[in-house]
């Protein structure tokens, strides 16, 4: 599935998503500034939790809520998040998203059994982003 959307329109991503995912991996790709922590923001307020929503490029992991994780692997890269057992983390039930999550650990995600939905974004103006989503079950 794929949205051309702008900041004010994410509502449209975070409803589909919302149905179609209630537990499991969401693994945001995409260049700086392309809109990840954005889209989390977006998933956050449309679940209800008023956190303040920030990247975790320098603390690995933010939770919001009760149920909601975002982790960045963007400095630390595939090794550095399994050594530190972030991968047991993976597997609590809720919404992860995961910031520069590669083909490798969407790979490993798969081999031990974690839905994984992975969403591409790439900008197509100053204010509008592509979002091409495959889902866990697609």
């Amino acid at each position: 599935m794929t949205h051309i959307l702008n900041e004010d329109r994410l509502f449209v991503l975070t409803r589909e998503l919302l149905k179609n995912v209630k537990s499991g991996v969401v693994v945001l790709q995409g260049d700086l500034a392309a809109g990840k922590t954005t889209l989390v923001k977006a998933v956050v307020k449309a679940m209800g939790v008023a956190d303040i929503v920030t990247s975790p490029t320098f603390s690995l992991q933010q939770c919001y809520g009760e149920s909601i994780y975002h982790y960045d692997m963007y400095n630390h890269g595939l090794n550095h998040f399994l050594s530190m057992g972030m991968l047991e983390e993976l597997d609590k039930l809720g919404l992860h998203f995961v910031e520069w999550g590669d083909d490798e650990l969407i790979e490993l995600l798969g081999s031990i059994g974690i839905d994984t939905t992975v969403i591409k974004i790439s900008k197509t103006s100053d204010d509008e982003r592509e979002y091409q989503v495959t889902y866990a079950h697609s």
